[in-house]
């Protein structure tokens, strides 16, 4: 991941800025879209769920948009207001996370394919339902190796999504769920993490296909935390 300070970009920079690094992913849920670029969504803790709860997005570990055939292979956040202290992003390497597993377990967990939804129903945390125009943007199901292979670096690393994977192919939910939590514990372990402290300013971009983040909603809820956000098209996972 890269972090540059003190940009103060406007959308229009800020995405011809990401635009050198790859095409835009369209992004599935257009509600959180900016008017005047529809490429650029915002990330805002002042949107509420139908029935009045906050809506804290990114919350609990996950990796952007795996539910699509190609999920983005990196995101770019851009910080606009943020609260006086709290919220902070935090981040685990997948590479490193693979390479500490016994010999064994990797073995065994090489060829298994999850299958990624929306909102998958095991999951903590609910996202926002989709508009028409969203639902007609995300395929029903895809399939994704549980582990992926870096297309550049040739690295291995442990490809999950809690929010998002349904199930395991040729596999018991009794038998699955445990394997994939048990995957979860080791992947968020203290040593393979960055946590990011947000200045105002800030614009963050890191690599999709060997990170898992959360954001942390620990702050006064009355203060605004807004940030804009774009990603880039990815390629098909592959083992």
């Amino acid at each position: 991941m890269l972090v540059f300070r003190d940009q103060y970009l406007t959308p229009h920079q800020l995405l011809a800025a990401v635009e050198q690094f790859g095409e835009v992913f369209r992004q599935h849920d257009p509600r959180f879209s900016l008017p005047e670029y529809p490429l650029v969504h915002y990330i805002s803790n002042q949107d509420r769920y139908p029935d009045g709860r906050r809506y804290i997005p990114g919350e609990g570990y996950h990796t952007d948009h795996s539910n699509a055939p190609r999920p983005p292979k990196a995101t770019v956040l851009h910080a606009v207001r943020l609260p006086d202290k709290g919220g902070d992003t935090q981040y685990v390497n997948m590479h490193l996370a693979y390479d500490a597993l016994p010999e064994e377990t990797k073995r065994r967990r090489d060829g298994l394919k999850a299958i990624h939804v929306y909102q998958s129903r095991h999951s903590a945390r609910m996202l926002m339902d989709l508009t028409e125009e969203g639902r007609n943007r995300v395929p029903d199901a895809v399939a994704h190796p549980i582990v992926r292979t870096h297309p550049e670096s040739g690295r291995k690393a442990i490809y999950i999504n809690p929010i998002r994977i349904e199930g395991i192919f040729g596999m018991a939910e009794e038998e699955a769920l445990p394997l994939l939590a048990e995957l979860l514990d080791h992947a968020t372990h203290p040593k393979y993490e960055y946590r990011h402290q947000w200045r105002s300013g800030d614009l963050v971009m890191w690599d999709n296909r060997s990170l898992l983040h959360k954001a942390n909603g620990d702050y006064d809820m009355n203060q605004v935390r807004y940030l804009y956000r774009i990603m880039l098209q990815g390629d098909v996972p592959v083992s």
